[in-house]
């Protein structure tokens, strides 16, 4: 299950942190009580996005996400819809399992792509 993402003041803070008080990765862990991992990965993006102090406080917070994060999907864009029918009666075939229609290749329930059985 995906972790949900840190609030803009935590990644402000934990950079802060780092970048202005000198504080090791484990002293922001207990102040802020987050993962080692997670103060190591807000960092890798900022240094990815080539972000230093200065610019992190002069950005808005939805500016900052987009450098760290990315811009997000385009309003509109939805993932394609499986098509169950076809999913069910594959299922029902010998040898086909959940597993082999989960491995397809995306979207091949819609192209109607052969599902070979396990031999």
């Amino acid at each position: 299950m995906a972790t949900e993402r840190l609030s803009m003041r935590q990644i402000r803070e934990i950079l802060r942190q780092k970048w202005v008080l000198g504080c090791s990765h484990r002293q922001v862990t207990a102040s802020l009580r987050v993962s080692v991992g997670t103060v190591t990965a807000v960092l890798r993006r900022a240094s990815h996005a080539g972000l230093d102090w200065a610019q992190v406080t002069a950005l808005p917070d939805d500016a900052l996400e987009a450098c760290l994060y990315g811009a997000g999907a385009p309003p509109g864009a939805t993932r394609p819809v499986p098509d169950c029918a076809y999913l069910h009666a594959e299922r029902k075939k010998p040898g086909v399992t959940l597993e082999l229609l989960h491995l397809e290749v995306p979207g091949a329930a819609s192209r109607r792509l052969p599902i070979y059985p396990l031999l």
